[in-house]
């Protein structure tokens, strides 16, 4: 039985041309794109790129109109809570009309 024989340096240099040279004839055999071809995968980028776009404005509208919506639940809220002269008021109408029952 041989034994494996390792390919010496040269050997290894003219493998790697060879397939060098393979590969570079395959580019050059294979056809040009088609120039209409071409331009529709650019224009279906295009308008991929510009979807997204559109997405991307919407979702930051979305964003602009929940923040806005939320500033004005906080206002509201705000508004919501009495100040401390209202609640003394409330308070002292509860008191009056406990008052009043008890004579």
């Amino acid at each position: 039985m041989v034994s494996y024989k390792a390919p010496t340096f040269t050997e290894r240099q003219a493998a790697a041309a060879a397939a060098r040279d393979k590969a570079l004839a395959k580019l050059k055999a294979k056809a040009p794109p088609d120039p209409a071809a071409v331009q529709a995968r650019v224009e279906a980028a295009e308008r991929k790129r510009l979807a997204a776009e559109e997405n991307r404005a919407a979702k930051l509208a979305g964003r602009e109109a929940a923040k806005a919506e939320a500033a004005q639940r906080a206002r509201a809220d705000a508004k919501a809570v009495p100040s401390d002269a209202e609640r003394k008021a409330e308070r002292d109408r509860r008191y009056a009309a406990r008052k009043s029952r008890q004579k």
